[in-house]
């Protein structure tokens, strides 16, 4: 996540500085344990036929919810974005890697804040539901970049196919 989007968000669109992004982000964080309520931990294994379901109802521990797909998501992001920034790929076939994307997010996030109990301390659910908003921020950022500033990011002077996805 921000490895390509981020350096840009920075140096050319300009809306914020490091240093303000840090104080939101501290400031969200401070929130986020506050609020975070009283953890369990939960010590039955949920068997693999009922994970996706168990997590969706809260039910799962919070540590199997959020790494395999924090995992899955930041590899298939930083590969789409890497294939842009070589040429290998086209503006519309990014957009389908982000659309595809976004209905796992959404379930992702769902059951992270419904899972957030499940841990044993209150700072890994804080720190989880904070990663839900980078992930959020994450999205914006791309869209405002693909509608925004496309040349910035596509490379569009190598894109010929797609060329008209650059304006």
């Amino acid at each position: 996540m921000f490895v390509y989007s981020l350096p840009l968000f920075f140096s050319q669109v300009g809306l914020a500085s490091p240093l303000e992004l840090l104080i939101m982000v501290m400031a969200l964080f401070g929130m986020l344990l506050m609020s975070a309520g009283d953890t369990n931990e939960i010590t039955k294994t949920q068997s693999t036929a009922s994970y996706l379901f168990a997590a969706w109802m809260g039910q799962a521990r919070l540590v199997w919810v959020f790494w395999p797909f924090f995992i899955i998501l930041n590899a298939s992001l930083y590969t789409a974005d890497t294939l842009v920034k070589m040429g290998l790929l086209t503006v519309s076939s990014w957009d389908d890697v982000h659309l595809m994307l976004l209905l796992p997010v959404v379930w992702w996030i769902t059951a992270i804040w419904r899972c957030a109990a499940n841990t044993q301390f209150k700072v890994f659910a804080a720190g989880a539901r904070l990663v839900t908003f980078a992930v959020l921020f994450e999205y914006a950022l791309k869209l405002l970049l693909r509608i925004e500033y496309p040349r910035l990011f596509f490379g569009c002077e190598e894109l010929l196919l797609d060329y008209g996805s650059c304006f």
